[in-house]
């Protein structure tokens, strides 16, 4: 089995189930995997709201974290462009505890406990997703290889500024929102769950999304 074959093992086993098939709507949906063929495996969180916490078998959290903080530790809220840290427990941000909602920006560092580090990223400027890096030895559980906090869109491809990078790829990749559904765009032709497309097709919950010299799936949560 291949690294993205056993990340996404790891998923099913530890959330128990997989997408439902039968809608192509997101708007209901707050998690999606996001598997991208020779750079890794990301957890996408949809909705406005984050939560951070603890991976237990009973945890409903957003995040769930192999790390010694709370069952729900914080949450990360999207306002507008812009977002804030809302914690719940002890977390520090830029050296000093924090205790009420507080603004993140790009490059912030953040200590959830005693030992959790998060970075924070937002890269691109005309878009309001943004990215977590985990800076200490934990990550999600099961592991990833990044979270993406998306908002209107997602952007893979080989520059630095993009959401995912993808040093191989010739062209970006986009995932954006229209409304109640998920879309793709790049240049050129695509293909989506075996049909082709021009430039930009609608995804189901769990497409699978081929280019000349890309290949991602995606399986709702």
């Amino acid at each position: 089995m291949d690294v993205i074959g056993e990340l996404r093992m790891r998923w099913r086993l530890g959330n128990g189930k997989r997408g439902t098939d039968v809608s192509n709507q997101v708007q209901s949906k707050r998690r999606m995997l996001l598997w991208v063929d020779a750079v890794g495996g990301f957890l996408v969180c949809l909705s406005p709201e984050t939560t951070l916490g603890q991976a237990l078998p009973a945890s409903d959290v957003d995040i769930p974290l192999s790390a010694d903080v709370s069952r729900r530790h914080a949450a990360i809220r999207r306002q507008s462009d812009e977002y804030v840290i809302d914690p719940w427990h002890p977390v520090f941000l830029r050296g000093h505890q924090v205790k009420q909602p507080t603004p993140l920006r790009d490059g912030d560092r953040l200590s959830l406990g005693e030992s959790m580090e998060i970075e924070f990223r937002k890269p691109h400027a005309l878009s309001a997703t943004a990215r977590l890096i985990f800076g200490s030895r934990h990550s999600t559980q099961p592991a990833s290889d990044g979270v993406v906090l998306m908002g209107e869109s997602l952007v893979m491809g080989p520059q630095a500024h993009n959401h995912v990078i993808c040093r191989e790829w010739a062209n970006d990749l986009i995932l954006f929102r229209r409304g109640n559904q998920l879309w793709c765009r790049t240049p050129g032709t695509i293909h989506v769950d075996g049909q082709t497309f021009e430039e930009e097709a609608c995804l189901g919950p769990n497409s699978h999304v081929e280019g000349d010299d890309f290949s991602v799936s995606l399986e709702m949560l």
